[in-house]
């Protein structure tokens, strides 16, 4: 046992141990604060010798200010440029454009060509030097000391138009243009031009001012299925870009404005106009003088004799896309001088150009529609035409493919395909068409009147809007909890939520925001998505695709790639006695509603119209056994267009292009459908 004196002892070391140790503390804090205090006299000391008044003030003031902004302007800056850095994020970005392509029709024929052709291509040093100097003359004269943006040619074209009212004057560098053929596609949009500047500025920083010119000569477009120099050199004079003359180089450097309407294949004294005004620009720029260009100007160049000339080079863009995504997921290895076999169908593709630009001349004026598109596949997905635009020479916006536009009643395929999903509605089951609302939301149909009881059939058929918003409150209401109390918007919320499922299952990739007014249309879909659901449709349930390459083979010739092989047995995503229903239903559009103008003898049809609000958009999808298509006509600028629905110039075009494509082929009836009853046969003569 431990004497108590010890104890004692103990006690009184450990007492004073924690007195010395709070003592410390103390000490310790009373010190810093002296100190921290003193230095806190200090820098008022200084800050008031530092205080100014008047003017040194109010520029201080000034110089503060506009540091914060300045420092709020360079992370608004960065954000914007976040979507043109991810362009470049993978260090191969230059590699991404060296494939070489040639492609072939469905049977075989070689049709054109894309990338940059490695076996076609010559060395910048061998480019004459006049036709370099009309390229920086007419393109960009200041490319060789502007930072990527021309400043100064934006604001005289930003001056010009203004002037002109209307687009005169382009004020993109050659920089810019590169960026945006290397990167971006020629969607029209301010984001657009926001990253083709952040990339010209980051292109002019990896590349020497020589490599960019090189790499903008060798890519451009130059009409006639031809991308580049020396692709343009051969197709419209025969011979290599080396030996072109100064009225030839004046002509080629007149086409990257508008190589189709400057195209000699085409328009042959608009394209030596053009070659003149690019002599005119060389002798303005101070590069040549007038006697040096006078022999140009009185002997114009004189394209090679070609028949043909035409390319398709909407499908080829499409199936050019098609090889750098199965390139960039490794699925060619390390080729990149591939032969493409397509599904192209040039005849086809011949007459959906023809059908599209006779319905643009001769009918869509008095509509005031100026553009359309179209694509016509397989019921596998396999794309056999496509159009993407009035010229593609003016505008290389392919709109069959990146253009987003309200489907308007064409969406309704998904509406009544989600209702048949629920076991609860067939085609004959009577539905409510009268008017309703949800909150502040009113529908109306499209001449205003209200519908009553009718089946749904004929529902679809006559295209009410107010059938199909009623069709999504009860998609909700027979998948709202029983025991959980009625709340009409939560329920219809739940109803569109379903019917985007549907949509996305079959083949819709655009965002689908969740508005009241989503089941009539008001969402932005893609026309080659469109193809692809109803392609989905009329494959009985699978998903379809859209797609070009059938096979691909190196340079050697060893096959390397084909779709059936890649894609394997395809995904069900609907059941197939219901897609048997939807197309049963879709028929009777053709047959006795909206789209009745795209009635073919002999070919059964399932399909349906689209018109959104002011006819700015006018659809016509449809399909049979055989061929799924689809047509857009609308305006550039979502200017309305004048009374035309989907059931006008879509469905007529659709019946133009569907009717030759269907010439030759044992027609069959769309999935599920019953096929036309067979005439009856003249009785024998007694």
């Amino acid at each position: 046992m431990v004497p108590r004196t010890r104890i004692t002892r103990l006690l009184n070391a450990a007492s004073r141990a924690l007195l010395a140790c709070d003592a410390f503390v103390d000490s310790s804090m009373f010190n810093a604060r002296q100190t921290l205090s003193s230095i806190w006299r200090r820098i008022d000391a200084a800050s008031d010798r530092l205080h100014l008044s008047g003017g040194p003030r109010v520029m201080v003031e000034l110089a503060c200010e506009g540091l914060t902004l300045g420092l709020a302007g360079l992370l608004v800056v960065l954000t914007l440029a976040i979507p043109a850095f991810r362009e470049t994020a993978d260090d191969d970005w230059l590699k991404h454009g060296d494939l070489a392509v040639t492609f072939q029709d469905r049977y075989g024929v070689e049709v054109g060509k894309r990338g940059i052709k490695h076996d076609e291509a010559i060395p910048f040093e061998d480019l004459p030097d006049y036709f370099i100097k009309a390229v920086l003359a007419t393109e960009d004269r200041r490319f060789f000391s502007h930072f990527g943006i021309d400043v100064v040619g934006t604001i005289r074209a930003l001056t010009v138009n203004a002037k002109a009212e209307g687009v005169v004057q382009g004020g993109s560098s050659i920089t810019q243009q590169l960026a945006k053929n290397l990167f971006l596609t020629n969607e029209r949009s301010i984001q657009r031009k926001i990253k083709e500047a952040y990339l010209a500025l980051w292109l002019e920083w990896h590349l020497s001012k020589k490599e960019i010119l090189k790499l903008y000569l060798d890519r451009a477009y130059m009409g006639a299925g031809a991308f580049g120099v020396q692709a343009a050199a051969q197709t419209y004079f025969g011979k290599s870009a080396r030996d072109i003359d100064l009225a030839e180089a004046a002509m080629l450097a007149g086409l990257f404005k508008a190589p189709t309407k400057y195209s000699p294949f085409v328009n042959l004294p608009a394209a030596r106009a053009r070659a003149n005004d690019v002599l005119s620009n060389l002798v303005d720029a101070g590069f040549m003088t007038e006697g040096q260009v006078y022999a140009a100007r009185r002997n114009p160049a004189t394209p090679v004799d070609q028949t043909a000339h035409d390319s398709p080079d909407w499908y080829l863009d499409f199936a050019y896309s098609e090889v750098k995504a199965l390139a960039e997921a490794g699925k060619l290895g390390d080729e990149r001088t591939v032969t493409i076999r397509t599904g192209l169908d040039g005849a086809l593709q011949t007459k959906a150009e023809t059908v599209i630009e006779t319905m643009l001349r001769d009918k869509a004026p008095a509509y005031r529609g100026h553009q359309a598109a179209a694509v016509i596949a397989t019921t596998d997905g396999l794309v056999r035409a496509m159009v993407g635009g009035r010229d593609y020479g003016a505008s290389q916006f392919n709109r069959a493919t990146d253009a987003a536009r309200q489907p308007g009643s064409s969406f309704k395929i998904f509406v009544y395909m989600t209702a048949l999903l629920t076991g609860k509605y067939h085609g004959d089951t009577p539905i409510d068409a009268s008017s309703v609302c949800i909150g502040d939301y009113c529908v109306h149909n499209y001449h205003g009147e209200s519908g009553g009881v009718m089946p749904l059939y004929k529902a679809l058929a006559e295209s009410f809007n107010t059938a199909a918003i009623r069709m999504s409150i009860k998609i909700g209401e027979a998948y709202w909890p029983a025991k959980q109390s009625y709340h009409l918007g939560k329920i219809a919320a739940l109803g569109r939520s379903k019917i985007v499922e549907t949509a996305r299952a079959m083949g819709v990739t655009t965002p689908l925001v969740d508005t009241v007014s989503l089941p009539v249309g008001a969402d932005e879909v893609k026309l080659i998505d469109m193809v692809g659901a109803n392609a989905t449709l009329a494959s009985g349930g699978v998903r379809v695709t859209p797609y070009a390459a059938v096979e691909i083979r190196n340079s050697n010739g060893k096959l390397i790639y084909t779709h059936a092989e890649d894609n394997g047995r395809p995904a069900r995503v609907l059941p197939a006695d219901k897609v048997a229903e939807m197309n049963n239903i879709m028929t009777h559009v053709v047959t006795e509603g909206t789209g009745r103008a795209a009635q073919i003898p002999g070919l059964v049809i399932s399909g349906k119209t689209g018109t959104t609000n002011n006819s700015t958009n006018a659809w016509f999808n449809a399909f049979t056994g055989n061929l799924v298509g689809s047509v857009w006509f609308g305006n550039d600028d979502n200017a309305p267009m004048e009374n035309m629905t989907g059931g006008t110039l879509p469905a007529m075009t659709w019946r133009e292009i569907m009717a030759f494509a269907h010439q030759g082929l044992e027609a069959k009836p769309p999935f599920g459908v019953a096929p036309p009853p067979a005439a009856p046969s003249a009785p024998a003569a007694g």
